[in-house]
């Protein structure tokens, strides 16, 4: 897949499309046609004392998803810059890096001052800057990489930190509300990098002279005093601070950022008003949260990451995910998957149908249609019939696959292929650990030897059906199977339909778990044989054992 911007020209008004990308668009665009402009930098921040996760995909799908709705809406240019916080220093050794102890040495120093303890780069920030720039370039985000000690000590934020040199006082003024008693005291927004040590200092300043580009500041352990220059990478702004600070120097006009940090936000873009900027249009996105509903933390290890993601399911199934309502708080967890998956595929076949902009596979694809064929069944289809054939092996699915579907194979559905190989990983994983069948009761065993009856009395008509016919005619036969009580439901128009219940029992007593997908459906790619040699062993099971 490929999230590379392209310049298209809009065939249609997009000005009006309601899809959340198009929306934030339309913030940007105005905000550019307000400044005159002719680009827009849009930024992503990533902070490298730890390796790039799910969550960075995200924020960087997200802003691309923005951007090339920007670019098609206004026909203007723009730049994304990724921008990597490199010149922090390091608070605490992560506990997943080898050779600990020496990083333990280097505590508080920039992580681009502190040696790699993979042995592989000039710095540990080097090292995971490479991680992340890898990361991006493996799924196709078009982004200009920045270093904050580069653009430090290039001189880039020289004019910025200057400014806010003279608006210190000011700059104070924003922060200190929300600092306990002690740390208002000695609040500064410049963290000066010790001459002798390297460590970045978090002291206060005796004196601010922005017009000899000096900070005085004392070391707290010996009480010397040291006037470092305010320039050249010689000092570091806080982290709100520096957050404004890189927004007034570059010209941001939007990033977005977690529900946690509104009030950072909100700080500041007081600050970059001070200095005399417009913050940037903002996006707060809301928190993932794991299996119990709790926020998903790097340090817990509670969530899900994107290698796990991509073991069971496509890169373009996590797009999914992230695309859907960015706003609200969500589950990231394995059983999301499945239903992400389908839910792009359906969106796929949308898109060859309509290239319309309200649909995620649109932004997904760059607003271009994949040239791979549609799969002929839905994930939730393999993933059930790996759970019944004990899938250790894609061979085992594709047998049944070039039955239902002749000529799919690996090569003529390359999606199909991949969806293959999810399936069988995700039900060794996920599934075969947790199946568990249970017996029929009395009315299910009497609904099931129906159902039984009608698959034999109908299998050669059955049989010379095309598929998507099959499994129709099928559906139906398992409806009328489930005509009976305990299983009548009334439907709003009056009449009597089948109850949810039936259906939970074709998949609890028949495939050992609690859901599954259009039984008609399954039935047509597992066979109407191999059906009836499910149910008979059902019928003839005398307990309940794992599977």
């Amino acid at each position: 897949m490929s999230f590379a911007i392209v310049t298209i020209q809009p065939a249609a008004d997009l000005s009006t499309v309601k899809a959340w990308p198009f929306e934030e668009a339309r913030k940007v665009a105005a905000r550019v046609a307000k400044s005159g402009k002719d680009t827009a930098l849009f930024e992503t921040g990533y902070g490298p004392s730890g390796l790039p996760h799910i969550g960075t995909f995200g924020e960087v799908a997200r802003t691309s998803w923005v951007r090339r709705a920007f670019e098609l809406m206004t026909g203007l240019r723009s730049r994304l810059i990724a921008f990597s916080d490199d010149m922090d220093g390091l608070r605490k050794v992560p506990d997943n890096v080898p050779n600990k102890e020496m990083l333990a040495q280097h505590l508080g120093r920039s992580v681009t001052a502190i040696p790699d303890p993979f042995g592989t780069h000039e710095s540990f920030g080097h090292h995971n800057n490479a991680r992340l720039r890898a990361f991006l370039d493996a799924f196709g985000f078009d982004y200009e990489f920045a270093s904050s000690s580069d653009y430090y000590r290039s001189g880039r934020f020289d004019e910025a930190l200057i400014r806010m040199a003279e608006k210190h006082e000011e700059v104070r003024s924003v922060i200190l509300p929300t600092l306990g008693p002690d740390r208002r005291a000695t609040y500064s927004p410049f963290l000066p990098i010790h001459p002798k040590t390297g460590v970045v200092m978090q002291v206060p300043m005796d004196e601010v002279r922005p017009s000899e580009d000096l900070l005085i500041w004392r070391d707290p352990e010996n009480g010397e005093r040291h006037a470092t220059r305010i320039t050249g990478g010689h000092c570091k702004a806080q982290w709100k601070a520096d957050w404004a600070l890189r927004w007034y120097a570059l010209g941001v006009d939007y990033e977005m950022s977690g529900k946690d940090l509104i009030d950072s936000v909100r700080l500041s873009s007081a600050i970059c008003r001070v200095m005399g900027a417009e913050a940037p249009e903002a996006f707060t996105y809301e928190h993932f949260l794991d299996e119990q509903g709790q926020k998903i933390s790097k340090s817990k290890g509670n969530g899900l990451t994107i290698d796990e993601w991509l073991r069971y399911a496509p890169a373009e199934s996590l797009s999914q995910y992230m695309y859907n309502q960015p706003q609200r708080a969500k589950r990231l967890f394995f059983d999301q998957i499945p239903r992400a998956v389908d839910e792009y595929l359906q969106h796929r076949v949308r898109l060859r149908a309509a290239p319309d902009p309200t649909n995620p596979a649109w932004h997904i694809h760059g607003g271009s249609v994949p040239n791979d064929p549609e799969p002929p069944v839905p994930f939730a289809m393999l993933l059930n019939l790996a759970s019944v054939v004990n899938a250790d092996d894609p061979e085992i699915l594709w047998g049944f696959l070039a039955r239902y579907a002749p000529g799919a194979t690996p090569a003529t559905q390359p999606m199909l292929a991949k969806l293959v190989e999810h399936a069988v990983h995700y039900y060794r994983d996920f599934v075969a650990p947790t199946k568990r069948y249970r017996l029929p009761s009395d009315a299910e065993r009497e609904a099931l030897t129906a159902l039984m009856a009608m698959l034999r009395d109908r299998v050669a008509d059955l049989e010379a059906m095309p598929p998507e016919d099959r499994a129709k005619a099928i559906q139906d036969l398992v409806y009328d199977a489930g005509r009976r009580e305990p299983f009548l439901q009334a439907n709003k128009d009056g009449s009597m339909g089948v109850s949810r219940a039936w259906f939970n029992a074709l998949y609890q007593v028949l495939l050992g778990q609690e859901e599954g997908p259009r039984f008609g459906g399954f039935v047509a790619l597992y066979g109407i044989a191999g059906t009836i040699g499910l149910i008979e062993t059902a019928l003839a099971r005398q307990e309940s054992p794992a599977a």
